[in-house]
């Protein structure tokens, strides 16, 4: 994913400009994936790089990536709405998403963070292919069960959202959870692992990534 090939625009948000990022295939995409970034409190925004690396992944697998700035981040109107407003800010992404490229097309939902948080409140409101949820901020949200098919990466020596809070959210679901050993909050020096893992998982393979 080329950085020249992304487009930059301004959407109609519900809290005023709304700005998007979009990555999109040469040939008709399979389907639209959204990326959710870290808290924009915390200097989150749709160029942090872990979120990049999954719009990238998506990008390689033949969807249509689409970042947003959260509002109050980036040239998005608002201020921070504690994940509520953040929704419906997602929510707007992902409509000028499908009006562009498709209603009929299967949606995948990815976050990290505070964007993992965010998109769990997205998937209880419209109909999504899978989730793919990096370095959940459990506990400090109130992220709720999650379907089986969840894809869950976090990192060992996680210095903002300890493991074992993760651990505990995951247990009574028996939901599995991909542990990077030595790997902290923000995936430092192991981003192309992290590509690799949710590409290879999401079609139960480990495909050869482009530019990898």
């Amino acid at each position: 994913m080329n950085p020249r090939s992304t487009e930059r625009l301004l959407i109609d948000g519900p809290a005023g400009p709304l700005e998007v990022a979009l990555n999109v295939p040469e040939h008709g995409p399979c389907g639209i994936a959204l990326v959710a970034h870290p808290h924009p409190l915390q200097g989150g925004t749709l160029d942090n790089k872990v979120a990049q690396t999954l719009a990238r992944t998506f990008h390689a697998l033949g969807y249509a990536a689409a970042r947003f700035n959260f509002r109050g981040a980036g040239k998005s109107a608002g201020v921070f709405d504690e994940g509520v407003g953040e929704t419906d800010d997602a929510l707007a992404a992902l409509a000028h998403a499908r009006a562009r490229f498709g209603e009929s097309l299967p949606v995948a939902l990815a976050g990290f963070s505070f964007g993992s948080y965010v998109q769990t409140r997205v998937a209880a409101r419209v109909a999504v292919e899978r989730l793919v949820l990096v370095g959940p901020a459990v506990k400090r949200f109130a992220i709720d069960t999650v379907p089986a098919d969840t894809i869950v990466v976090h990192g060992a020596e996680d210095e903002v959202v300890p493991l074992a809070d993760v651990l505990a959210w995951a247990r009574p679901q028996e939901l599995p959870i991909v542990v990077f050993p030595g790997c902290g909050h923000f995936f430092h020096g192991r981003l192309l692992q992290l590509q690799r893992t949710v590409a290879g998982m999401w079609h139960g393979r480990h495909p050869v990534i482009p530019g990898a």
